[in-house]
Parts: C-alpha cells; sequence; structure tokens
C-alpha cells in the first residue's frame, strides 16, 4: 500500500467530526469536491470505505470507525513533526455572544486546537452587544454575534439560529398562573424578544432566575424551576421545546454573524475553521 497522503487523512477526520463534507470544506478553505475526492483516495488506498454518504448526513462506516482514533494520532504526529523546531504561537483574540456557545464549547476549542495547534485562541464570551462594541473599539479580532438590530448589516452569515421555550419535560406549570422564566440580565436582546412575544400574547410572566450565560440558566431549565428562550442548538442536552403545550407564542430566528477585519491567510483560515465547527452543531 502506498503511504497515506496526510491531507486525506486530516480531511477524514474533519468529516467525521464535522459529519458534513460542506463543512470540512469551508474548516480546510477549499472545496466539497476537492474534499471528497481526497477521502474517496484514502479509501481506495486502505481498500476500505470509511465514510455512509447519504443526501442529508455523514456518517463513519465500521471501518471508519475504527480507523477514525489512528488517523487522529497520525494528525497529532505530524503536527508533532512539523513543530519539532519550534512553532510560532499565534494569538487570536474572538468576542462571542453568550447565546451562541453552550456545552459543545469544549468540543469546539478541541477541533479548533487540533487544526492549528500553534493557535492561542482567547475567546472571550459576554453579550453580543459588550463583543460588538469591543469588536468595534479594536480590542477583539473577531466577533461572532446575535444580529439583534439593523445598526450593522455587514459581517458574514454563519447561521440561523432558531430559539424555542425550552424546559424540563417534567416543567410544570399551573393554569392561571405566571409562566415561570429564566432570562439573562438586562440588556439582553434574547430577553427582550421573549418578553415582547410573551406581552403581545397577554401571557403574563415572572422571573424566577436570572442568569449568566447560557450554561447556568440551562442549570436552572434543566433542574425544573423555569422555562427560557434558548437556541435549539446550545439547549442543554434532554430539555424540550414546551411552547407548544403550553400555548406560547413562536419566537424569531436570529442570524449568527461573523465580523472581522483580519486579513491575513494564517487568520482568515482559522476564522472559517470557527465558522465551520459553529455551524456543524447546528446539525450534530
Amino acid at each position: 500500500m502506498k503511504a497515506l497522503d496526510i491531507e486525506a487523512v486530516q480531511a477524514f477526520v474533519l468529516t467525521a467530526d464535522l459529519k458534513s463534507f460542506t463543512r470540512a470544506a469551508e474548516a480546510l478553505d477549499t472545496t466539497q469536491s476537492a474534499v471528497s475526492l481526497k477521502i474517496k483516495r484514502l479509501e481506495d488506498g486502505l481498500g476500505r470505505r470509511l465514510l455512509e454518504r447519504t443526501p442529508r448526513v455523514v456518517r463513519l462506516s465500521a471501518d471508519g470507525n475504527t480507523f477514525l482514533q489512528a488517523a487522529r494520532n497520525l494528525v497529532a504526529a505530524h503536527h508533532g513533526a512539523v513543530s519539532a523546531f519550534g512553532v510560532k504561537r499565534r494569538r487570536l483574540v474572538v468576542g462571542i455572544s453568550h447565546h451562541i456557545v453552550g456545552a459543545e464549547l469544549p468540543l469546539l476549542l478541541k477541533r479548533m486546537s487540533g487544526a492549528e495547534p500553534g493557535l492561542v485562541l482567547e475567546m472571550r464570551v459576554s453579550t453580543s452587544r459588550e463583543v460588538l462594541a469591543d469588536f468595534e473599539q479594536g480590542a477583539i479580532d473577531a466577533a461572532i454575534v446575535l444580529r439583534h438590530d439593523n445598526r450593522r448589516r455587514d459581517g458574514e452569515t454563519i447561521l440561523e439560529e432558531a430559539f424555542a421555550w425550552m424546559a424540563a419535560p417534567d416543567f410544570e406549570h399551573h393554569p392561571g398562573e405566571p409562566l415561570r422564566l429564566a432570562t439573562q440580565a438586562e440588556p439582553c436582546s434574547v430577553r427582550s424578544m421573549a418578553i415582547a412575544a410573551l406581552k403581545a400574547a397577554g401571557i403574563a410572566w415572572t422571573e424566577v432566575f436570572v442568569g449568566g450565560g447560557v450554561t447556568t440558566i440551562g442549570a436552572a431549565i434543566s433542574a425544573g424551576l423555569a422555562v427560557a428562550a434558548l437556541g435549539r442548538r446550545v439547549a442543554p442536552p434532554g430539555t424540550i421545546d414546551i411552547g407548544p403545550r403550553l400555548g406560547l407564542p413562536t419566537l424569531p430566528s436570529r442570524d449568527v454573524v461573523l465580523h472581522s477585519n483580519l486579513s491575513d491567510r494564517q487568520s482568515r483560515s482559522s476564522l472559517k475553521a470557527l465558522a465551520a465547527t459553529i455551524r456543524a452543531t447546528a446539525s450534530a
């Protein structure tokens, strides 16, 4: 058998992690057809089918699952060999809205580290308004935020975040009582969106928990304390959209937007990989 093409192995690992040829291509800053061709040649060289392809999803085959850890080790060894004489460390400071990252943040960081070991990623999590203000003041290199008004219409739309009334399956609401809410502290565009929707529908509500991010709000709803307006993508595992059951109004979606003024190839490539990883969490 010929020696394995390290770029093909890396493409396989990314496709397996992101569960998408399209997302892997975005992360590698190439085309979907190029990624597909690399993996096809890798499969031909191994004499094994590594991925099961369907129109809507990409899954590991039994052989792919067996090969994946060895492939990760090979990519890691390659990075180690390349950095044997020292790697110049790069720092990328990214501000991100706390409504955009949830329990998947450790996996997101792991994928970024695996893609570029020499990258020091500094991530600042705050409200979309605060992140955008930091970006406009030059305090951060890039901003990933919810588009909550028409003040800025530029930036790259990464995905459309679908919001819903999330709660524990056993959450109890007694008719006639105000809806118990878990929210962010003011000012928060998602909090405002949720309250405006309830007021328009004539539904009484009361705050029973004020959190400092999706993680704390997620803990409150998982415990059955309240209902929260959260992105479906970042809601805690096991929680459900309780809106239809309680007759709550439909919440609008919001665009997740990437702002950056960086022009160097390495930084833009890192941001593409980050954006692709966030997109992949929408179908994970």
